[in-house]
Parts: C-alpha cells; sequence; structure tokens
C-alpha cells in the first residue's frame, strides 16, 4: 500500500505514528490478504460517527472488492492491491488500536498532543513506558493486555527516574528533529514561493516561450487554406499579443489554444502544442495527413508553423466556445442550454465521431473525447477539435493507418479497460463519448456529481449505474429539462449513453450504431439531410471497425 492520505480532526502528528505501525505491519508480506487486513486495522482503529465507513464492508471475497469501498482507490478495480486512500472531510475521529500485533514501544512524543480525548492500545504485544498524556484522558485500561507496558497510570517502570529522564531526552530529541523539519520545511516553501512570485514578476503574461521566438517572426506558416496563406509567424503575435495568458480561450491535454484577431478583425484559433515528439520533416508530414481530414463536424485545421521547439497549429475560430463551458458554466445569472441545442451537439457530434472510426483515411480514434473538446460554431453546430493530435503527442502506435494517443484521456472518460490492456480501441471513444452523453441528459460533471450523496466518491458513469440497479435512472435528469415535453427523447439519449459507458467492451455500440440511435431520436428536428447519412457497405468481417462510406463526402458548411 502507498501513499495514505488523511486528514481527520486529531492532531496530524498522532495520525502519523497510528498510521506508520498500521503500514509497518502491511508491508511485512506481499500478500494482498496484508491490504485487506490493513484496511480493518485502519477501520477499527477510527470512530465513524456519521457511518461514512459503511462501504468498507469485508464480508465478501470477490476479487477486488476492497476497490470499492469509499475513500479507497486501487491499482486496478478487480484486484485487490490498495494505491491511495483518502479520508478527508469525513468527520472521523478517535484513535483506537485494540487487537493487532503492534510491538515495541508507543512513542513519546505523543505526550505533547493536548488534544486527544480517546486512546485505546489493548491486547497488543508493546512494551516500554506510555506517553504522559493529559490527566484523565486515559485510564489503565487503555493500555490493558500489553504485559511490557509501564508508566503512569500504570505501574511505574524500574529505574523510572532514569528511564523517564531517558523518555524525556528521547521527546526532547523528537521535538528538535520535528521543529527542526518545519524550519527547514518552512524555509523551503518561503523560497519556493519566492522563485515562483521572481518567476510570475519576470513572465506576467506567462509567455516567456513566446518572446523567444521574436526572432523567428519572418518564418511563414504552411497553411492549407487560401484566405489567409500569406500569414507569417509575425501576424500571429501581434494577433494574440504575444501569446498573452489573456488571449488563452482554452487549456487541455494536447496544449493551449489561444485567440487570435487579426487586422481586419477575422478571429481564429492557434495550438500551441505541448512536448511534441515529432522532427520538423516529421510534424509536417502530420500536417500534410490532417490538413485533408474534413468533415462537417470538426473544427477546420487551416495551417501550422514549426520554429525552433515550438509547433503552432491554426485552426478557425468557434464563437460559441467549448460544450464544456456552455454546459457548466460559472457565475452568477448564467441560463441552462435548451433541449434542442443538446440534442443537436449530441447528434451532430457523433456524427464526427462516427466519420472519424468508420469512413476516414487514415482512421482516427480520438482517445481524448471530453466536453471540452467539442466546440460550438455560431450556429451551435458541435465541431470536434484535437483530433490526430494524439499520435503528435507521442508515438507509440507505429501503425500508419491509425493515430492513438499515449495518454488515458481526461479523468472521468477513460473506460475501464484502459488501465489492464493500454490499448486503444474505437469501444473505447465510444465509453468516452458516452460520457459526454451523460452531461447533456444530466447537467453533472464527469468527476463531481452535485445530486449524489455526500458519501459517493465515485464518477458521473458509476452513479448512473447505481442509479440504474436500482431503477431510479430518471433521478439523474437535469431538472431543468423535466416536465418540458421532451420527457421521451430525454430518457431514450440516457437510455444510449448507458449503453456507451457498460463496464464490458464488447457489449458497447460502435460509432456509427451510436449515431444511428441518436439521429432517428432527433429525427424530427431535421438536424441532418440525407445526403448526409453514413450508409454501411456489406463488407464482411471487418473487426472491431465497421467500414462506412457516405454519400456525399464534401463537408457541408
Amino acid at each position: 500500500m502507498t501513499r495514505v492520505q488523511l486528514m481527520r480532526t486529531l492532531d496530524t502528528r498522532l495520525i502519523i505514528y497510528a498510521f506508520v505501525w498500521i503500514l509497518i505491519s502491511c508491508i511485512s508480506t506481499n500478500a494482498v490478504q496484508s491490504d485487506i487486513d490493513c484496511l480493518k486495522s485502519i477501520k477499527e482503529s477510527l470512530q465513524d460517527p456519521e457511518n461514512l465507513l459503511s462501504s468498507w464492508d469485508f464480508n465478501n471475497s470477490t476479487e477486488g472488492f476492497i476497490c470499492k469501498f469509499g475513500g479507497v482507490e486501487c491499482w486496478h478495480p478487480d484486484e485487490s492491491k490498495v494505491l491511495n486512500i483518502h479520508l478527508s472531510d469525513m468527520g472521523l475521529k478517535g484513535l483506537k488500536l485494540d487487537n493487532n500485533q503492534f510491538t515495541g514501544q508507543i512513542p513519546l512524543d505523543l505526550s505533547r498532543l493536548d488534544r486527544i480525548k480517546e486512546f485505546s492500545v489493548t491486547n497488543n504485544r508493546l512494551t516500554g513506558q506510555v506517553p504522559a498524556l493529559k490527566k484523565g484522558s486515559v485510564s489503565a485500561d487503555s493500555y490493558a493486555g500489553n504485559l511490557g507496558l509501564c508508566g503512569d497510570p500504570l505501574p511505574l517502570c524500574e529505574g523510572s527516574t532514569k528511564k523517564a529522564r531517558t523518555g524525556v531526552i528521547i521527546g526532547a530529541a523528537l521535538g528538535s528533529a520535528a521543529t527542526v523539519a518545519l524550519v527547514v520545511g518552512g524555509g523551503m516553501l518561503f523560497v519556493m514561493r519566492k522563485v515562483v512570485r521572481k518567476k510570475k514578476e519576470e513572465d506576467p503574461d506567462e509567455n516567456k516561450w513566446a518572446r523567444s521566438i521574436k526572432g523567428t517572426k519572418k518564418i511563414k506558416l504552411s497553411m492549407f487554406e487560401n484566405p489567409v496563406s500569406k500569414m507569417r509567424l509575425s501576424d500571429l503575435m501581434k494577433a494574440t499579443n504575444s501569446f498573452s495568458k489573456d488571449n488563452i480561450i482554452g487549456s487541455g491535454r494536447t496544449g493551449s489554444l489561444y485567440k487570435a484577431t487579426l487586422e481586419d478583425s477575422t478571429s481564429l484559433m492557434i495550438k500551441r502544442l505541448h512536448d511534441t515528439q515529432h522532427s520538423e520533416k516529421e510534424f509536417a508530414s502530420e500536417m500534410a495527413t490532417l490538413g485533408n481530414v474534413k468533415h462537417r463536424n470538426l473544427v477546420p485545421l487551416l495551417g501550422f508553423c514549426v520554429t525552433k521547439h515550438e509547433r503552432l497549429l491554426v485552426y478557425k475560430y468557434m464563437p460559441n466556445g467549448t460544450l464544456h463551458d456552455n454546459l457548466h458554466p460559472v457565475g452568477k445569472n448564467v441560463s441552462n442550454m435548451e433541449w434542442w441545442v443538446r440534442l443537436k451537439v449530441a447528434i451532430g457530434s457523433a456524427k464526427g465521431f462516427a466519420w472519424l472510426h468508420h469512413n476516414c483515411n487514415p482512421r482516427i480514434l480520438h482517445r481524448n473525447i471530453s466536453s471540452k473538446c467539442i466546440l460550438l460554431d455560431q450556429d451551435c453546430e458541435p465541431r470536434i477539435s484535437d483530433f490526430g493530435l494524439a499520435r503528435l503527442m507521442n508515438p507509440v502506435d507505429t501503425h500508419l493507418s491509425t493515430f492513438v494517443n499515449g495518454e488515458f484521456g481526461d479523468i472521468g472518460y477513460v473506460a475501464p479497460e484502459y488501465t489492464r490492456t493500454l490499448v486503444a480501441t474505437p469501444k473505447g471513444d465510444v465509453y468516452s463519448f458516452g460520457v459526454v452523453l451523460l452531461e447533456l441528459v444530466t447537467g453533472e460533471k464527469p468527476t463531481h456529481v452535485a445530486k449524489a450523496p455526500d458519501s459517493f466518491k465515485g464518477s458521473l458513469a458509476e452513479w448512473i449505474s447505481d442509479l440504474s440497479s436500482q431503477s431510479k435512472l430518471q433521478d439523474s435528469i437535469d431538472e431543468s429539462l423535466v416536465g418540458k415535453g421532451y420527457d421521451h427523447e430525454v430518457c431514450q439519449i440516457l437510455k444510449v449513453a448507458c449503453s456507451c459507458v457498460l463496464s464490458g467492451h464488447k457489449e458497447r455500440p460502435t460509432m456509427f450504431e451510436v449515431y444511428q440511435f441518436l439521429r432517428a431520436i432527433g429525427e424530427k428536428y431535421n438536424f441532418t439531410t440525407d445526403n448526409e447519412i453514413l450508409v454501411p457497405t456489406d463488407t464482411g468481417d471487418a473487426g472491431d471497425i465497421e467500414l462506412i462510406v457516405a454519400r456525399d463526402m464534401k463537408p457541408k458548411n
């Protein structure tokens, strides 16, 4: 077990001592059973007045059952190997370490903790002098079953004066060490803050990297679209105020997105890529491929620029921002997205992803689908961004017909099988898109469900799964959508979303099937025309990706 993170009403030092004991007993064996025993010890050592650890039920023998405990994170959900324990803000208190196999002496420095109200270590194998805790707070019964313990409130130790002095010396030494540690830590924190402050003073706009490329302003941009074919890097520098932080309109795994306003008032989006792994020649080759990937529901890639270590992409500007910002607005007097807009976004983005999976050449696995990668144009038509960038960030897959991401994607959107297989598949994209559909229907964020009980610590997909098992899916629907005349449509979209986030990847539909389901639900709105509909061909066994052709391959603007 690694990295136990706890915050409770007791003194922090007491927590450290207690869990040092527990962890020592845990690491004495490599067996999975030790993790289970360790969690038992932790639960038994705590008082839980609000019953927040009710999910910690040890009457279970299935592999991975402890991974469902509240606050417990495992290496893998199907293996009882604990990675982290998070028990913050749960109102836990008290420290009972009874009936364990703890040995050695209780740290005497516990005597410095004057807020201990309850302490019990009965029936262990502890020895030596007990700490001089606050008078009346601990009785002799708290030490029962440890024959080697001595000192008030127990019988005095042999040579108590000498041992008491030793205890005082040890306590003083530990206290001095703790003080030195605090001073050193405080000094380091002061220095680090000073360094950060100095960096901010030196780089207030957080664009030092942009100033470093000023000498290359004459570099031309390689553009795929004629209207801006004569642009230079200097034009982008001026249009973004030298890539000032005030011009950042989005930031994600692949890089930061800036708004650029040209002299003729035309707006563009400029993405500065993070940590690309390709040489300039390889990058240009990848861009040549992506420049030809065009579809009505993709954000148009207009061009790119390579200078020194920087890689910049030029996109058409999307005035209505990301789906995430529209679904989860910040501030007062914000309005909820209307249902017809949400449905339009669901159908259009599904069509775009289906085209990438089944029709595009090369086929593209997005691998980073989220509500942040779906942008809305002036007509609220969804446009997918970051397609094909996965391979640029980490080219772990050398298969020339598929772009994949070396990362897992954003938290809350990652398919459960990724942590086990580390393999990108179309069904992984389907899972991520299913979470987006859940966002559209519930209005909740993928990692924080406001309507769930305080004791629930899971993701949006896990919450939906819990409600489904209780036949309470209706409770998840965004209240602003209820009773407006389209309840049936909302429920149908919710059902599609649930099929996308099934834990078994083989049980999920293909992206083409998802698009067909959604298009049928929103057919009366006429969001798509006949010549835009993807039509499958009889290709026999195409494996996990079904080949699809379209009647009209040209993008519809």
